[in-house]
């Protein structure tokens, strides 16, 4: 894939990102959250949640895998700073490392727009919780696919190919695939805030990939 097509790919998915929000506010919109909370799309979002339930016990995995991402980040992070007193040169850092500050930059601060901009509420109240919370998009969902996806793409560019790296990138997809499964069926999200996390995440990765690879592919 060159940059042509992660640049279309960016573009639809944050064009449909930006039509999912506003169908969230315009399109079926009834008041089926706690506390008489409205929110849009409520037929599949309703069946959805119905049909799912609470499951707390997928809720403390993605708790868990959200955990590891942001372990993941700390670990990221850590090796872009040592580089940087190693070679004692911001000029010197690799241009991966600044694209992947960039995205890491991005992700908290659509976390932070997003929790001040609330677009819809979660479906349940948690036993922790002092009332009704922000819900869109699922900031793990958009939390573990961005960093498990961009360390998977990181691979690819820092170790040669190898039966090693393909089972830690295949292991990092399963971790994706888990966190974003077991947000939508533990309950406390609604579908359409699980498909905005995904569709940002993939806007965010394709960019990401225009930064890390090039047209090199």
């Amino acid at each position: 894939m060159n940059n042509r097509y992660r640049w279309m790919l960016a573009s639809v998915s944050l064009m449909l990102f930006v039509i999912l929000i506003a169908g969230l506010k315009i399109y079926d919109v009834s008041a089926i959250g706690p506390e008489n909370t409205s929110v849009g799309f409520s037929g599949i979002n309703g069946a959805c949640h119905e049909l799912f339930g609470v499951s707390m016990f997928w809720y403390d995995v993605t708790e868990v895998l959200g955990y590891l991402a942001i372990a993941i980040a700390v670990i990221m992070a850590g090796a872009g700073f040592l580089q940087l007193l190693k070679r004692k040169s911001f000029a010197k850092v690799d241009r991966e490392i600044y694209a992947l500050a960039g995205l890491y930059v991005a992700l908290g601060a659509l976390y932070v727009i997003f929790e001040k901009i609330v677009i819809n509420y979660r479906p349940v109240i948690l036993p922790d919780d002092e009332g009704v919370e922000a819900s869109f998009p699922s900031s793990h969902t958009m939390l573990s696919f961005v960093i498990f996806g961009s360390t998977v793409m990181l691979l690819s560019v820092y170790m040669e190919k190898s039966t090693k790296r393909l089972v830690m990138q295949i292991v990092l997809e399963i971790l994706i695939f888990l966190t974003v499964f077991g947000r939508l069926i533990c309950g406390v999200h609604w579908f359409t805030d699980i498909l905005g996390g995904v569709l940002i995440s993939i806007c965010l990765l394709s960019v990401f990939g225009t930064f890390l690879y090039g047209d090199e592919e």
